[in-house]
Formats: structure tokens, C-alpha cells, sequence
């Protein structure tokens, strides 16, 4: 079951205002501790000698994440309740009459999507702002951006310019087939090759 819509991500652009991550928390009503959709700092670099002097090769972006509503969702797979589900639109939910609150899903998602209530003891997610989807306007994050770094678009038109999400410090997309595209940052490679520290690493240990 595909998603017709997809995230494109620029992390070229995205200054790491963390906006988005403020405006879907305001829209849901959550508490500090829960974030359906959160930014991370990749950041590395050191002093280097060269000859008799010291130069710095610092680097710092950011990554905006949040359930990827991926084609091949794993969480729905390891549900044993059936309460984690994709929908006809391929939007992923939680039909928390059904959800045992096991946790399942969460440690099976590579991008650390579904979160527990702790009042309801349910899981909770992203549903990509299904209500505004249905009113023709953008989900929230994408609407908050101001830097434009985070849109929602045809997953035909991203699969043409843009590859999914295989992006450090999370697993390749094969598994999982997410619908997050990426603009590599010019120092994507130098995270990969191990030179970059994850700020908010106690929330998504890559896998």
C-alpha cells in the first residue's frame, strides 16, 4: 500500500529551529516529553595541525524525523493486536481501542515513531495530520517550517529528484521503505564515515 504524499526533507536548508517540532507538539497538546516529530544536530569535526598552525573542520546540520509512514511499515507488521494499522491512503495509525500498550512497535521502528501514553497506557503517532490532509492544507510541521527545509509532495514527483531517507545515523530504507526524501548536506558522507557526534542520541540509537 503506497502513500500518494511524502516528505521531502532539505537538509541544506534546515537551520534547526526545531519550529516544526513546536508547532506539531501546540497542534497535539503534548507534554515536553513526547515529540511526534523531532530535529537532531549532526555535528563533528576537530582542530588540525597543519605545519606550525591549527585549522578547524567543524561541521554541524540538522535532520527533521518523524513517522515516516513508510511502505512497508514494520510496526504494523509486529503488532499482536492489530491495533497498528496502514490505512486505504497508506497513512499509518493507531486504533487505540485495540493497542495493548506492549510496546512492540516502538522498539521495532527504526525511527522511533510510536510512543507511549503514559495516562492511556496506548501507543501514540504521527497520522500526518490526517484532519488538515482532509481539508486540503499542510500538516503542521511542514506548514510551521520557515525555512521551507520540510514539504509535503507527490511521492512520484520526490522518487524522480530525490532518494528515500538513506541518511546517518538511521537504518538504510530497504526495511522499511519510508516516505522521507533527503537533500543530502554537503557533509553527509563525513557523519557517515563516522566523524559526526547525534545530539538527542538517548531518543533514536541508530540500528
Amino acid at each position: 500500500m503506497m502513500l500518494k504524499k511524502g516528505f521531502r526533507f532539505d537538509a541544506r536548508s534546515c537551520s534547526g529551529c526545531k519550529t516544526c517540532q513546536v508547532a506539531c507538539k501546540d497542534k497535539q497538546g503534548h507534554g515536553m516529553t513526547t515529540r511526534f516529530r523531532r530535529v537532531y544536530e549532526i555535528s563533528g569535526g576537530a582542530w588540525v595541525q597543519q605545519g606550525a598552525s591549527w585549522h578547524q573542520n567543524v561541521f554541524a546540520y540538522h535532520l527533521s524525523m518523524s513517522c515516516n509512514h513508510c511502505d512497508k511499515p514494520i510496526c504494523v507488521e509486529v503488532c499482536p493486536s492489530r491495533a497498528m494499522r496502514q490505512n486505504e491512503d497508506g497513512i499509518v495509525t493507531v486504533d487505540e481501542n485495540r493497542c495493548l500498550g506492549c510496546g512492540y512497535c516502538a522498539f521495532a521502528c527504526p525511527y522511533g515513531a510510536p510512543l507511549l501514553d503514559l495516562s492511556s497506557g496506548v501507543m501514540t503517532k504521527c497520522d500526518l495530520c490526517a484532519d488538515l490532509l482532509r481539508e486540503g492544507k499542510s500538516p503542521t510541521c511542514v506548514a510551521a517550517c520557515p525555512m521551507r527545509a520540510l514539504e509535503l509532495e507527490d511521492v512520484e514527483d520526490l522518487r524522480q529528484t530525490l532518494g528515500r531517507g538513506a541518511v546517518f545515523p538511521f537504518l538504510q530504507p530497504t526495511l522499511t521503505e519510508p516516505n522521507w526524501y533527503v537533500a543530502l548536506h554537503p557533509d553527509s558522507d563525513r557523519a557517515a564515515d563516522g566523524q559526526a557526534r547525534i545530539a538527542n542520541r538517548e531518543e533514536v540509537e541508530p540500528k
